[in-house]
């Protein structure tokens, strides 16, 4: 099959992601459990998925907490800075992991910058809207729809000198562009583990750059006589069982990231794409969606099908893409597309030039016959 749906989670797994949960599974116990073999494997294991996760994106070993995905560690940061009904600032291009938590929360939200492959309009959107009454902004690094790299660095400086917490959403960003706790000064960084960084679902990381509340509370292996969750990181908001199989699949997915290069992945991505956005532009009836701040992500419309019948058409060739909103109708709906929605493609390191090719001739066909 031709898999053309990284940014939900890269299917195509390096081995050693494989061997790596096989093998877990086979030999370790929970971490912070026991002083036998099996579960000094999971805790050294663990530390060191800490620790690599601490050096490729800048922070402290203990800062690195494991959670579920993306979403998971979002609700923590989330909820560790916005009380009920205050003021939040967002792009417009946030995702549902986003809003839903803060529409819970019944919180004053200010959308700043509207304009797709605008980073100059994104930030001054922001210097608008950051206030000194702002309780958190809440950012997206890269945008899943669209593959819009959003200005963060400079938002994020923006933030420091007013003082605001900063929480990033580095679901698209981790593995594909740099991320750091230490620049950019945020509060939290959420990423998951399935997707760029080639780990298994179920797995993410919420890089702390504050203590955060609790969203569990339970067992941590740690200090079991107290009736509270500890006050130090990364224990504090890890209650319950770790997913060792998953954390050891991640670090065998950051492993590979390394080996090949980050850098390396991005530009092979950002070739795909453009040499997509090439070909659709010579299809008829196509809108395909581009700009300069873009990762190796493009989405596009017809005029002569739903998107969503172009991507089943697809599937019947055995050709993945994801169409709709995309779990982010504020995207959309600065877009434009809110009532339309997109068809989205977008690349992992295990595409081909020639997989594009087959991707264009076979949309031709479905389109014009």
């Amino acid at each position: 099959m031709i898999y053309f749906d990284s940014s939900a989670t890269t299917f195509q797994k390096p081995n050693t992601v494989y061997a790596a949960v096989a093998e877990a599974m086979r030999t370790m116990a929970s971490p912070g459990r026991g002083g036998y073999r099996q579960a000094a494997a999971a805790a050294d294991a663990a530390f060191r998925c800490r620790q690599l996760a601490a050096s490729m994106f800048e922070c402290e070993t203990e800062q690195v907490v494991f959670t579920f995905n993306a979403t998971h560690g979002l609700n923590i940061a989330i909820k560790t800075l916005v009380a009920p009904g205050a003021r939040v600032v967002v792009s417009g291009f946030e995702h549902n992991a986003v809003m839903r938590p803060l529409h819970k929360l019944q919180a004053q939200i200010v959308t700043a910058g509207r304009r797709l492959f605008d980073p100059d309009d994104t930030l001054a959107a922001f210097r608008d809207a950051v206030t000194p009454d702002t309780a958190a902004v809440i950012c997206t690094q890269v945008l899943n729809v669209f593959g819009y790299r959003l200005p963060i660095e400079q938002i994020a400086a923006l933030c420091r000198q007013r003082k605001v917490p900063l929480v990033i959403d580095a679901a698209q960003a981790a593995g594909v562009v740099p991320v750091s706790l230490k620049k950019t000064g945020a509060a939290f960084i959420a990423m998951p583990g399935h997707k760029a960084l080639y780990g298994p679902q179920g797995t993410g990381i919420l890089l702390c750059g504050r203590l955060p509340q609790t969203l569990l509370e339970g067992g941590t292996g740690s200090q079991s006589a107290l009736q509270q969750m500890p006050d130090w990181l990364p224990d504090r908001v890890e209650a319950g069982t770790a997913n060792v199989p998953g954390i050891c699949g991640l670090l065998a997915g950051m492993e590979y990231v390394l080996a090949r290069g980050m850098a390396q992945i991005a530009a092979h991505e950002a070739q795909l794409s453009r040499r997509l956005q090439r070909q659709l532009a010579q299809i008829r009836d196509i809108r395909v969606f581009q700009g300069a701040a873009q990762t190796g992500v493009t989405s596009f419309q017809t005029k002569t099908m739903d998107c969503e019948e172009v991507a089943q058409a697809l599937a019947q060739r055995d050709i993945a893409v994801r169409a709709g909103l995309h779990c982010a109708p504020l995207a959309h709906e600065s877009a434009g597309t809110l009532q339309t929605g997109t068809v989205r493609v977008s690349f992992s390191c295990f595409n081909t030039e020639a997989e594009v090719d087959r991707f264009v001739t076979a949309l031709s066909q479905i389109l014009h016959g």
